[in-house]
């Protein structure tokens, strides 16, 4: 019979893990005891459970923690920032009116206190492009407001509920789905006499919700499956909370992925209908309809043209890399 082990103080018993327990010496049960800290963050559970170094984080918190690291995010949302601060006091880096012209200086460049010239006009072009940003912002961001609330809306009931409101839904989106955009920008726009946005905004709105709707019921479809919200209806819960507490929160961010990269295009939209003359109109100051006064004498004045067009593109491609920033931080599957 083998002889039995002194017994020795500095010997520990440590549990393995599977319910039974397993005899360590006092360096082997340090050491094991470093590692379950280190596993655990630092910090031993304590008797209520895991420390606040182990709750788990949302959705939307890991993505805010993916877009403060993500220098794409940060460039594009510092030159919106610009942009819509100069949109809205446009006053704070130019002192001129965009109205303001003189014949005398048509096509000439740059000057002191003019830096980007004058167009064929003789309006400042650098005057002209600062207030530019204020129509391309306001009807960027209420043309994206109106699709996105519009069509999520639709989407979100029809691929909730189903049934034959689903499948209406579903061919009149295909009905806006075959019209040419620019084409019923010309057709609708041509007859509306309205110097103001709004016309604009609401031909955005009305060929731009069926793609936001479909987004919308995709994701709608695909939340309601999911078991906690099985759970809930169990439980009783009322249609609209279900739509407003489990379903929503969680099929939200799809669409505001496509909402926020569709801004972009939004801008781009309005000034093509500016540019062919049935969007905004003189006096309005658009940068579509500055590039359209310009493509004439871009031989003898390139600047008029160079600089609104280098506005557009830069704010289109300012929401479009903001848009890929946020579908990467809220899209589990790229990262």
């Amino acid at each position: 019979m083998p002889e039995q082990e002194p017994y020795e103080s500095e010997r520990a018993i440590a549990g393995t893990g599977m319910g039974g327990t397993m005899d360590l010496g006092a360096s082997e049960a340090v050491t094991l005891e470093q590692q379950s800290s280190a596993a655990s963050g630092g910090r031993a559970p304590g008797p209520d459970g895991p420390g606040p170094q182990d709750k788990p984080r949302s959705l939307w918190s890991d993505a805010w923690h993916d877009l403060r690291r993500n220098p794409v995010f940060i460039i594009s949302a510092l030159v919106i920032l610009f942009l819509v601060v100069i949109s809205v006091w446009p006053s704070l880096i130019t002192s001129g009116s965009p109205l303001k012209c003189d014949l005398a200086k048509a096509q000439e460049g740059s000057q002191s206190g003019h830096p980007f010239g004058f167009n064929g006009q003789g309006c400042d072009v650098y005057t002209r492009t600062v207030y530019g940003a204020r129509t391309s912002v306001a009807v960027g961001v209420l043309a994206t407001l109106g699709v996105a609330v519009l069509g999520s809306v639709l989407g979100g009931l029809a691929g909730f509920f189903g049934g034959a409101g689903d499948s209406v839904l579903s061919r009149i989106t295909d009905i806006f789905f075959a019209i040419p955009v620019v084409l019923g920008g010309l057709v609708l726009l041509s007859v509306i006499t309205s110097n103001t946005v709004w016309p604009v905004i609401g031909f955005i709105v009305l060929l731009g919700w069926p793609q936001i709707s479909r987004i919308a019921r995709g994701s709608v479809i695909t939340a309601k499956q999911n078991d906690y919200v099985q759970a809930a209806r169990a439980l009783g819960a009322s249609n609209s909370r279900l739509l407003l507490r489990h379903i929503a929160p969680n099929a939200v961010a799809p669409v505001i992925v496509v909402a926020t990269i569709a801004l972009g295009t939004y801008i781009s939209l309005e000034a093509t209908l500016s540019f062919l003359g049935v969007g905004l109109k003189p006096p309005s100051v658009s940068w579509g309809i500055d590039i359209s006064a310009a493509a004439p004498y871009v031989r003898n004045a390139p600047h008029a043209l160079l600089w609104p067009s280098g506005a557009l593109a830069i704010t289109v491609l300012a929401f479009i890399m903001l848009g890929d920033a946020v579908r990467d931080a809220l899209d589990p599957k790229l990262r």
